[in-house]
């Protein structure tokens, strides 16, 4: 069967496209990293030796394979040969710390850990009961190569139900065990098959990191329809344009710091970019003014999507078809059902504001092994269908516009990373000095937003912000820290966080 047929069937799987797409045009780019550029046949028979060499080494269909490391070829290989033998990726950020490294790869039950020289630095010394698979000379068990089966051998073939497990992507967490959202082989195929058919001949732009839901809406379907996906380990806005001109690249999904990053580069007008057929945005609010300024300087179609990793409903904004509506973040894509519900879960009349919850064919399986977790996060109608809750607040407009108002559960996105301020205050009252304290979110110039302490306790506050941010990943860092005599708090005792926000803004 070849792709097109495939494209337009009711299920298939992203490894049988990447299949037909090596046997239908294999010399096409497949991926694209500084000088090394891996056609289709080389991407396919490349992921045939990952799939049998894992097969070889005694994993079957289901069997979870953790990843750290930045974006690579050798690292997406890993990824879609894991696919193709029927196991399920765990991605994790390298930003995280060994313990919480080891925490993910615990909890998925990898025995497999894929790495690259800066995930193996961040796990140095720390018990993994996993084999490591060094992907560009990183310190490993076992060298890529030394692991790859013999060039020629197939895997044996896997039968994928859209039930199946896709792949497991963890949320932050600090403290215990960190949650890992299972996406089925049915949520890739409703991603796969709502992306554009321009998908088929783009050249994407793949700028945030591989680990990252937000990277593999885009990164899954141009592979799926044969376009070439161009990996940047790292971002920056000016290395990102000069890519972009030099690729003649037509698709791009980034997050709003980086539109913000990209635009304010003085010779930003004096690249070509006239290539561009679609860039969308996802992940952190994306201002007005910064959706404006993208639409009169950066060609092509501008889409926002805002939805949840666990997926739900999606809300899609065209924003060059609705100029006046960049402050809402669009309507409900066709099929997907979004509501807004109060407090005791009834559902709001229109206009009127409540939490968001959402409905679709694209849905997570379930958190790993946290089916109360699982069960918390779920609303459900009168007729007993499952909603995710959103955990924000916003309301519909009289078009039918969701317009976002606030985050019920004060989620702080930093860069496009979720940042759950609960887990910074648990880490932070472990420090003997601490007696209260509240994180909080403040907007940030160079990240969104970014997180800041407020603790009650001895005036020790730099060694304690060090002490800090030395038990935390990268992208949880507290930004600033400050003491308080007392946090506000409200007649039921709780922490008032936009008085502390107010407070940190007057200054």
């Amino acid at each position: 069967m070849n792709a097109e047929t495939m494209l337009a069937s009711e299920f298939a799987t992203l490894s049988d496209l990447i299949r037909a797409n090596a046997n239908e045009r294999g010399a096409k780019p497949a991926l694209i990293a500084d000088q090394r550029v891996l056609d289709y046949a080389g991407l396919g028979a490349v992921m045939d030796r990952v799939a049998a060499g894992l097969q070889r080494d005694g994993l079957v269909k289901g069997d979870a394979v953790a990843l750290l490391g930045t974006a690579s070829i050798d690292y997406a290989c890993a990824f879609l040969g894991a696919l193709r033998a029927g196991c399920v990726p765990a991605p994790i950020a390298p930003s995280s710390t060994g313990d919480q490294i080891a925490a993910m790869v615990a909890d998925c039950g990898a025995k497999i850990l894929f790495l690259d020289r800066a995930g193996a630095t961040r796990i140095d010394g720390i018990h993994i009961a996993a084999n490591r698979i060094g992907l560009d000379g990183a310190t490993a068990d076992i060298a890529w190569q030394d692991f790859l089966a013999p060039a020629g051998v197939s895997p044996v073939p896997v039968s994928i139900a859209p039930s199946d497990p896709f792949n497991i992507i963890y949320s932050s967490g600090t403290t215990g065990t960190p949650k890992g959202i299972v996406q089925p082989h049915s949520m890739r195929w409703q991603h796969i098959g709502r992306s554009p058919t321009t998908f088929r001949d783009a050249v994407t732009m793949i700028a945030t990191p591989l680990y990252s839901n937000t990277t593999l809406v885009s990164f899954l379907p141009t592979l799926a329809r044969g376009g070439a996906a161009v990996l940047m380990p790292k971002f920056d806005a000016r290395t990102y344009v000069e890519m972009a001109a030099r690729h003649r690249a037509t698709h791009s999904m980034l997050v709003p710091v980086q539109y913000q990053r990209i635009m304010a580069l003085p010779d930003f007008d004096s690249f070509d970019l006239s290539s561009y057929q679609f860039k969308s945005c996802t992940s952190a609010p994306f201002s007005a003014e910064l959706k404006a300024d993208v639409l009169a300087r950066w060609p092509g179609l501008l889409i926002e999507y805002y939805g949840l990793t666990e997926g739900g409903g999606t809300c899609i904004l065209i924003c060059n078809a609705f100029p006046d509506k960049l402050h809402t973040v669009g309507r409900p894509l066709e099929g997907h059902d979004i509501r807004l519900i109060d407090e005791d879960g009834a559902e709001v009349s229109q206009g009127e504001t409540g939490e968001v919850v959402g409905r679709s064919a694209a849905m997570m399986s379930g958190y790993h092994g946290r089916d109360d977790v699982t069960a918390a996060s779920t609303w459900h109608d009168a007729d007993g269908n499952a909603y995710l809750r959103h955990g924000d607040v916003g309301r519909f407009d009289e078009d039918g516009f969701l317009i976002l108002m606030d985050r019920k559960k004060d989620l702080i996105i930093s860069g496009g990373f979720n940042i759950y301020p609960s887990d910074l205050e648990a880490v932070l009252a472990q420090h003997p000095q601490v007696k209260d304290c509240a994180v909080i979110g403040v907007p940030s110039d160079e990240w969104g937003e970014t997180p800041v302490g407020y603790y009650v306790g001895d005036d020790d506050t730099r060694a304690i912000l060090d002490w800090f941010n030395g038990q935390v990943g990268k992208t949880q860092r507290l930004a600033a820290l400050e003491a308080i005599d007392e946090l506000p708090r409200s007649a039921i005792g709780k922490v008032l966080k936009r008085e502390l926000r107010d407070r940190y803004l007057a200054k």
